[in-house]
């Protein structure tokens, strides 16, 4: 240290000092504003991407959102589809139990009809057979009443007699 100050020169310093300046001044006429506008340029590069970030985090999220509501909405709906063909199912198993009803109660009466337009029948034509059977057995009994002339006088006279009486 005392080498230093032996040989310490008040000119020397002054060009040195006068070296520094100058090279400080042409440092920042030349470099230090390419160096601060490009950091700063760089700054506002990192400041214009998180602001980009942040706007497309709030972006998704309110897309987030969006599908979140829109999924609501879809099952909503899905629900509501769903409950309206239970519905309908349910109408149209109710109509077509009442259809199949009433075509029962329609199939019921129209055999009830025909069973008894055909005992009515069959009583007629039971009622004919009797009378063609009774007919035939009259016819039979009279002739053979008949066959004898003094059995047709009295038969005669029987009836002469029950018709004046009456």
């Amino acid at each position: 240290m005392d080498q230093l100050l032996n040989d310490f020169s008040p000119g020397l310093f002054v060009m040195q000092a006068v070296i520094l300046i100058i090279l400080i001044l042409l440092m920042k006429k030349f470099a230090w504003k390419p160096i601060l506008s490009s950091l700063d340029e760089r700054e506002q590069g990192i400041q214009g991407a998180l602001e980009a970030a942040e706007k497309a985090r709030l972006e998704m999220k309110n897309l987030q959102a969006d599908n979140e509501k829109a999924l609501q909405e879809a099952r909503a709906e899905r629900d509501a589809m769903l409950k309206e063909a239970r519905e309908i199912r349910t109408k149209m198993i109710a109509e077509a139990e009442g259809d199949a009803k009433a075509q029962a109660d329609k199939i019921i009466t129209q055999a009830q009809e025909a069973i008894a337009a055909e005992k009515r029948a069959a009583v007629a034509e039971l009622k004919g057979q009797v009378a063609e059977l009774s007919l035939e057995i009259a016819e039979k009994v009279v002739k053979q009443e008949l066959s004898d002339k003094e059995k047709q006088q009295q038969y005669v006279d029987k009836m002469l007699q029950d018709a004046t009486l009456n």
